[in-house]
């Protein structure tokens, strides 16, 4: 066993998304049918939970990633913000800040109010200067909260699903549509990134950007890996280099025949291969090593944090497993001089995982499904223990 000390101002914390965890309002999400058969509606019951979940969320270090509901706080176009909506989010960033949490705040995690998505979502270049006016008015009514800023979320993730792979709302199939909509989006953030710095100059600005390993397992399989690889990993990246730091998420290693081979689509086939995997992808926490290298090498030495990293499993001992391994990982790059400055995992509760539901399990707190309450597991005692004492023993 050794014992890993990390720096004396190393950021710790947790994520979640507003979607994710709050009941279902009018955005485009609402009524999505998920693969394990939960209707994407009631979530986590976060709004009404509050105080509860910041007793949890303070446990997990100093800083709390999250964001706010979109379709709740504007109802139209340039609207102004429902005051009722801001004034509970507002006491819940105050009471976060009351128990010594500091808010990384997202301003958009993959939903759009119904009138945006109905107006031609992220196709349309007209809609880009709503979102601006939403992010004016994030800034107006929640800057005092923020400690520092994400534009976007895994706009990779995002752009692909919706446009290219069919997996999210709209649920099209057009890698030039997904192209064109990566490019609005690194638009918008670029738009976006020069009022933050203008209104909030004190305050920091990055984005989130998802990353997999593809790898070819095959002479089939070399030229798909390669073609995601760029068109996820590099390609996107480059339309968001306007930011203070990267924020990076890691949790995907996917091998590549013509097709990715992971445990959602092709259940059993990683086993068959001798891939350790979660209930998702292959497990390979050496690729985080590997994104961060990239990243570090294409963009001139940044800082870096890591803005959401964790592990489908309902097996809390994986969980501190998986966290044992990615804060090795991060111990021996910050010790060779790469400035990685944080570490935030994913999730701070079992929360709706998006397109295949909340069976898909990530939280350090668990949630019964069936009466939403919540119980710490064992992997979130170890993480709140690693959080407090800066080390870890591996």
């Amino acid at each position: 066993m050794s014992l890993l000390k990390f720096p004396k101002n190393f950021i710790w914390g947790t994520s979640t998304a507003a979607a994710q965890v709050e009941t279902a309002s009018e955005h485009n999400w609402k009524g999505f049918v998920a693969k394990d058969g939960y209707v994407f509606e009631r979530t986590s019951d976060h709004e009404k939970r509050r105080s509860e979940d910041v007793a949890y969320i303070k446990k997990f270090g100093s800083i709390y990633r999250c964001g706010v509901d979109w379709a709740r706080l504007q109802k139209a176009a340039f609207a102004p913000f429902e005051l009722d909506v801001v004034e509970e989010y507002q006491q819940f960033f105050q009471e976060l800040q009351d128990n010594g949490m500091q808010v990384m705040f997202v301003i958009h995690h993959f939903t759009n109010p119904l009138w945006f998505e109905n107006n031609g979502s992220w196709e349309n270049e007209d809609n880009i200067p709503a979102f601006v006016d939403y992010a004016r008015k994030c800034i107006e009514h929640f800057a005092d909260y923020v400690y520092t800023w994400n534009t976007f979320n895994e706009p990779n993730v995002y752009a692909v699903n919706g446009w290219f792979t069919g997996n999210f709302p709209p649920q099209k199939k057009s890698l030039v549509k997904a192209l064109a909509v990566l490019k609005r989006l690194g638009k918008a953030h670029d738009i976006v990134y020069d009022i933050l710095k203008k209104e909030t100059p004190d305050k920091r600005v990055g984005i989130s950007l998802n990353s997999v390993w593809f790898d070819a397992k095959n002479i089939l399989g070399v030229l798909p890996a390669r073609f995601n690889d760029f068109i996820f990993n590099r390609k996107s990246s480059q339309y968001f280099q306007r930011l203070d730091y990267w924020g990076l998420s890691y949790y995907a290693y996917i091998p590549m025949g013509l097709t990715p081979i992971t445990e959602i689509d092709n259940p059993g086939e990683l086993a068959k291969m001798g891939i350790p995997h979660d209930k998702m992808w292959g497990y390979r926490p050496e690729g985080l090593e590997r994104i961060i290298r990239r990243i570090h090498r294409w963009y001139g030495g940044k800082d870096i944090i890591i803005t959401e990293n964790g592990i489908c499993t309902d097996d809390s001992q994986k969980r501190i497993s998986s966290i044992k391994d990615y804060l090795s990982i991060l111990h021996k790059l910050i010790g060779e001089g790469i400035p990685i400055k944080g570490y935030i995992h994913w999730s701070t509760w079992d929360n709706f995982e998006w397109n295949l539901g909340p069976t898909y399990r990530f939280g350090l707190v668990r949630i019964d499904l069936d009466t939403m309450e919540r119980k710490m597991t064992e992997a979130g005692d170890f993480y709140s223990k690693v959080t407090k004492e800066n080390q870890i023993e591996v």
